[in-house]
Order: C-alpha cells, then sequence, then structure tokens
C-alpha cells in the first residue's frame, strides 16, 4: 500500500504557507466596506466559474441567512451562479462572457457591490462583470490567485491566496469566507436578538 503521507504534507503545508501569506489589511479592508454597504442599503452581487461558484453560492448563503439572520438591518445579496436558465439563456443566445454582466446591467445602483471570485484573475465573464461594475461606480472586490490577473487591477479590494494551485487557492478563499462571516458576526454583536444567537 503506498503511503501518500509526503503528498498530504507538502499539500497541508502549501494550505498554510498561503494563510499567513495573505494581506490581513485587504481582509479588514473587505469587512470594512461589507458593514458601510449594509448602512447605505446596498446590495452585493457575487459570481465565479467552477469551485469559485460553489464558494460564491456559499458567500451568499452565509450573508443572506448567517450573519443577517436576527438583524433588523439585514444585508441584501445576490448570487448569479444560481439561476440556471439565465445563465443558459445567456450563455446560448448572447455568450457565455456576459453571463455575469447581463444581469447586473438589471439590477446595479451606484454604491453596491460586485466580490469576483477567479484564481486566474482572468476569467473573461468574471471581468466583463468587474469592469462594467467599475464603470456604474460599484465598489469591486476580487478573491484572486497566481498572479492576480486582469481581477486584481480593477479591484477596489483585492485578496490575493499567492500560489499557483486552483485547489489550495479555493481552499483558502473559503477560508476567507468563513473569516470575514465571523468578522460581521462580532462586528455585529451588539444588534442580534438574543433568540437568534444565543
Amino acid at each position: 500500500m503506498r503511503d501518500f503521507s509526503p503528498e498530504i504534507d507538502f499539500y497541508f503545508d502549501s494550505v498554510k504557507a498561503t494563510l499567513d501569506a495573505l494581506d490581513r489589511s485587504s481582509i479588514n479592508r473587505f469587512v470594512e466596506e461589507l458593514l458601510a454597504l449594509r448602512e447605505r442599503g446596498g446590495t452585493v452581487y457575487v459570481f465565479g466559474n467552477g469551485g469559485s461558484a460553489a464558494t460564491a453560492v456559499h458567500f451568499y448563503s452565509d450573508l443572506l441567512k448567517g450573519v443577517s439572520y436576527g438583524l433588523k438591518k439585514r444585508f441584501r445579496i445576490q448570487c448569479f451562479n444560481d439561476n440556471v436558465s439565465a445563465i443558459t439563456c445567456i450563455a446560448n443566445d448572447l455568450s457565455y462572457t456576459d453571463v455575469f454582466s447581463e444581469p447586473l446591467k438589471n439590477f446595479a445602483k451606484p454604491g453596491d457591490m460586485v466580490v469576483g471570485i477567479s484564481c486566474s484573475g482572468n476569467s473573461p465573464n468574471v471581468i466583463k462583470a468587474v469592469e462594467y461594475a467599475k464603470a456604474q461606480g460599484l465598489v469591486t472586490v476580487g478573491l484572486g490567485a497566481y498572479t492576480g490577473g486582469k481581477l486584481q487591477a480593477l479591484s477596489d479590494v483585492f485578496i490575493h491566496a499567492k500560489v499557483d494551485s486552483f485547489e489550495v487557492s479555493e481552499d483558502v478563499h473559503m477560508v476567507i469566507i468563513h473569516l470575514v462571516k465571523s468578522l460581521l458576526m462580532d462586528a455585529l454583536k451588539s444588534e442580534y436578538r438574543d433568540e437568534a444567537h444565543p
């Protein structure tokens, strides 16, 4: 039987090293921007492809219920990965590059926020949506990896998992999402009803 211990250690070490290298100030700013967005009644729009789509859906549920439950003033959030009929009709009738930018045209207002998740930082549909958002005066947040790609330059706040691995970067992005949830709940703890968060 093969011993995979060296590979296991290498993977875990890569995750730990990437977490250690994260810029804490960018995470702090993301939380501050989310709190400010909530105060002004803005909406978060989040999206990604593949594993990043799963992270986007998870972030959506964390803000929609996890953070917002028990608050009088809740977070407003939409995830553009959740509507299969919208994604497929836009991809079929226009192009897959348009699947996130087209819904933004229906909803986005200046002062809202987009969170684009792309490990390469160059996913065409994520980049097109973030470019549109920036032109419309939205706050742009990016979660990326590798060299940062185009997403880094387009993002007002960019959280960079500096690793050349899709698997490790997706792991780290999920840790960031859970950390942001935890920080938001801590910042808002005085506003929760006792029965919502005992």
